[in-house]
Order: C-alpha cells, then structure tokens, then sequence
C-alpha cells in the first residue's frame, strides 16, 4: 500500500448557461456562500461573489496516493466540483484547480526572541 498525502484544492471556475432559476438560486444563497464559507471539506464548499455573478471557487481536501502526486488531487477534485455543479443544476465552463500537498508544504518557524 502506497503512502496517503493530504491536499488542499482550490477548484475555480466560470458560471455559464444560468438558467433563470438557478441564478435566482444563487443569488438567494449568496450571503452563505461567501467570504465566511470558505473553507477546506471532502465535499467541497462554494463560495461567489453575487455581483457581479461570474466566478466561483470551491475548496476540497483530497486524500490521494503520493504517487499518483498533485496532478492527480487536482483532478479528483475537479470530478468532485463537476458532480457537485450538475446536481445543483448550474452551468459552467473553465475549470482549473490550485494543489498544494500538505505533507510536503514548508512551515518556517520564527525562533523566538531572546531577551
């Protein structure tokens, strides 16, 4: 069994083809969906800007073999955000997605102060 690293995916994306429904929708949730809702889940969270309405983003936490590397997550979560979107019934095109390998990522920390 290969080892298991942890990712953080940000999946971005462009809003296309609303139908007048799923628009009404998406401007009725906007206030859950913004600035305090983003935050890191295995399902995914949404988040947009309700003016105007064309970007969104979501944001995964993916568990992926090591081996299969960043690009991998990177597509798992991608999946994710294309199921998620049809369920709801939004349209949307250009998805491109943001990896970063959380086992390997670097933590500089300060050295406390000596007095």
């Amino acid at each position: 069994m290969s080892e298991q690293h942890t990712y953080r995916v940000i999946v971005r994306g462009t809003w296309d083809a609303l139908t007048d429904e799923a628009r009404a929708r998406l401007l009725a949730g906007a206030a859950e969906h913004g600035m305090p809702s983003m935050r890191f889940t295995e399902e995914g969270s949404l988040s947009y800007e309700p003016s105007p309405l064309k970007h969104f983003s979501m944001r995964f936490v993916v568990v992926s073999d090591a081996a299969d590397g960043e690009e991998m997550a990177g597509a798992i979560a991608e999946d994710r955000a294309e199921s998620t979107l049809r369920e709801l019934g939004y349209g949307f095109r250009e998805l491109r997605s943001t990896v970063t390998d959380l086992d390997t990522m670097k933590i500089n920390f300060k050295p406390a102060s000596r007095r």
